[in-house]
């Protein structure tokens, strides 16, 4: 019974950051049509602003409840800076052009981030210690199980939630779904469909960048963590189905379940664990278990 709850634990916990990343990149091919490689290196950097920005409040005596707000801040930071660089200038001149090509180019630009880290933050690993430990502990049964999981838990809730409800609920999410739908027909609407670009991809940005921060005190932030992150997110938008926000959930879940049984029943089939469960998946579904985003009658 203990086995099964800290199954479940893990797997929920995994697949939360897991679902936050996968939503901004599920979401960038819903608008764009963009299979972006260089989602990973997004989620890096908000991981490697959220230790400088966490450090910096330390140093100014903050208390350590601050360090989220700081983690919160490095997110924003992020999709505030790059956004604008990459979508206005790269993205937009390849709009329209064949798909390989803007694998390739999304490619270059992973390559290019993944320099730019290092030549910024260095080589040496960085630890954001001081949130991890906000939450305390919780006792499940005999099991103690760190606090902090279960805040990516509720986070995850939240961050899906907020997606969902600016999607359906409001005026611009409604314009997007538009876009998503027919952009020709939307601009002939009047709408902008160049600032929905823009938008789409800041938050895609966003969602990649929060979810570096906020997994930042799980992990150590060191060159490479993003090429391990852009290949699950991947595996569970296939699983879930490409531009697919419910989808992105459902992926979500089983690639963290999955992952969680096979590390603590089966470890020596962790390491492919997710591409026996995507390979399954496909071979009932090709699609994905979910079709990609349409938009609803307004």
């Amino acid at each position: 019974m203990n086995t099964a709850i800290t199954i479940l634990i893990d797997g929920l916990s995994y697949a939360s950051w897991l679902f936050i990343v996968a939503l901004g990149l599920t979401l960038v091919f819903g608008v764009l049509k963009i299979l972006n490689i260089a989602h990973g290196s997004f989620y890096a950097l908000g991981a490697y602003a959220a230790a400088s920005f966490v450090g910096w409040f330390a140093t100014l005596k903050f208390a350590p409840e601050w360090s989220l707000v700081a983690m919160l801040f490095a997110a924003v930071a992020v999709a505030v800076l790059v956004a604008p660089l990459t979508e206005r200038g790269l993205m937009r001149f390849f709009y329209g052009r064949d798909e390989v090509l803007l694998v390739l180019v999304t490619y270059a630009l992973f390559l290019m981030l993944e320099d730019i880290t290092k030549l910024i933050w260095g080589a040496n690993p960085y630890y954001v210690s001081e949130p991890y430990a906000l939450f305390g502990n919780v006792e499940i049964g005999d099991q103690v199980y760190v606090g902090y999981d279960f805040m990516l838990m509720g986070m995850a809730v939240a961050v899906g939630l907020a997606v969902w409800w600016g999607l359906n609920r409001t005026r611009h999410g409604k314009i997007v779904l538009a876009v998503i739908h027919s952009e020709e027909v939307a601009a002939s609407m009047g709408v902008n469909v160049s600032r929905v670009y823009m938008l789409a991809f800041s938050v895609g940005i966003f969602l990649a960048a929060i979810g570096g921060a906020f997994t930042a005190p799980l992990i150590s932030v060191q060159p490479g963590v993003s090429v391990g992150v852009i290949i699950v997110s991947f595996a569970v938008v296939i699983i879930g189905g490409l531009g697919s926000i419910e989808g992105a959930a459902i992926g979500a879940l089983i690639v963290g379940l999955a992952r969680s049984f096979a590390v603590h029943v089966m470890p020596e089939v962790e390491l492919f664990s997710i591409y026996i469960v995507m390979a399954l998946v496909l071979m009932v579904r090709p699609e994905g278990l979910f079709q990609r985003i349409q938009a609803r009658k307004i």
